[in-house]
């Protein structure tokens, strides 16, 4: 199977990322996708470099990376419209680029794909979605978040999502849909290292609308025990929230692993719209580089691991201080459950295995 695989990066990141490395942006296509995906942020190459080993043809697109995409279509000789007053806010308003559109399309007629692969279902317009359905056999799209607006989710020939609750509410709109959870890329741990710097207990993550039960769990925490917190979205949070005590920042790709790695406790919490279903990233992230994880209760949590074993849960504010508390002064039981969490996730949830569980369900509805 030919996989094109659609990826979105967050805006931040993409900042952050070529402010780091401000001389790629004169580099080949090829070289800066290179150096970006050593970053290892969000799923990185895991797709397209499991798949490859599973003997398929399969590349990531990051999509929404202009500088990237641009060099791309100048390799290519790709012509698209162009918004002379894009850095002047009162005008860039009077044309509209159609770069995104453009350069896509002549990246997915380049690549010939069986299957377009969309990691974000609302990446693009329906009537763009509906154009670009034409040059492959199946349209699958991805999704870990909120809903799309409706008009989004008919034109796929199936999603994909690791929200167990979402496959049968898509399945009662006519949508095929399949569950497929997230994972861990086992070749992380080759690039971790120790740091002289150790943290007891922190959060990794977004804080957001999305996020308000959790939000005001992390506040409870930075009041009563010392937490270390990396992320976007303070800015959006009032002068005197407890969270601003011990936030540094935002933490990416390589960085956040080592981050996990080097600390005794990762808390977790979903999103709202996860609802009584545990699915995120931090899962397998915390527990593949073998830091213990304690995560919110949820009803699947048993499905995949085993809690009290492999992982501790927690149901409200007072048990996961109490919890914290505890695993920090009884360190062989802490270690004890973070080696088998480690084993637990190498052995059921790596990414090598979801991309064979991911070409059975493909070849399912090829």
């Amino acid at each position: 199977m030919k996989i094109f695989i659609i990826d979105v990066y967050y805006k931040i990141f993409l900042r952050d990322f070529y402010n780091k490395n401000p001389k790629l942006k004169n580099q080949t296509y090829e070289e800066q996708k290179k150096v970006l995906l050593a970053e290892q942020f969000g799923t990185a190459d895991f797709y397209s470099k499991n798949l490859k080993k599973l003997g398929h043809q399969a590349e990531e697109f990051i999509i929404n990376n202009e500088i990237l995409q641009k060099q791309w279509a100048k390799e290519h000789n790709i012509k698209y419209k162009k918004n002379y007053f894009q850095k002047i806010p009162k005008l860039k308003w009077l044309v509209k680029s159609d770069w995104k559109e453009k350069i896509l399309k002549a990246q997915i007629k380049d690549f010939e794909p069986d299957i377009i692969y969309c990691q974000s279902l609302n990446a693009f317009n329906p009537n763009f979605l509906k154009k670009i359905k034409k040059y492959s056999k199946l349209l699958v799209g991805q999704i870990a978040s909120s809903l799309p607006a409706k008009e989004y989710s008919p034109i796929y020939d199936l999603i994909l999502t690791s929200f167990p609750h979402y496959v049968q509410r898509f399945r009662n709109s006519g949508i095929n849909s399949e569950y497929f959870k997230i994972g861990f890329e086992q070749t992380i741990l080759e690039k971790l290292s120790i740091s002289q710097k150790k943290y007891d207990t922190v959060f990794v993550g977004g804080i957001s609308d999305f996020h308000s039960a959790g939000t005001k769990l992390l506040e409870f925490l930075s009041e009563k025990n010392k937490l270390d917190i990396w992320g976007y979205g303070t800015e959006n949070l009032p002068t005197n929230s407890s969270i601003h005590k011990n936030h540094h920042g935002s933490a990416w790709g390589i960085e956040m692993y080592n981050i996990l790695y080097n600390s005794k406790i990762v808390i977790n919490r979903h999103i709202d719209t996860a609802e009584n279903n545990a699915n995120n990233m931090r899962l397998y992230e915390t527990t593949g580089v073998g830091t213990m994880l304690i995560t919110d209760m949820k009803d699947n949590l048993g499905e995949l691991f085993k809690i009290g074993e492999e992982i501790e849960t927690y149901s409200n504010a007072e048990e996961l201080s109490e919890k914290i508390n505890y695993y920090l002064t009884h360190e062989d039981e802490r270690k004890k459950i973070a080696l088998a969490g480690q084993k637990r996730t190498l052995q059921n949830h790596t990414y090598k295995i979801r991309m064979q569980e991911l070409v059975e369900i493909l070849k399912k509805y090829l």
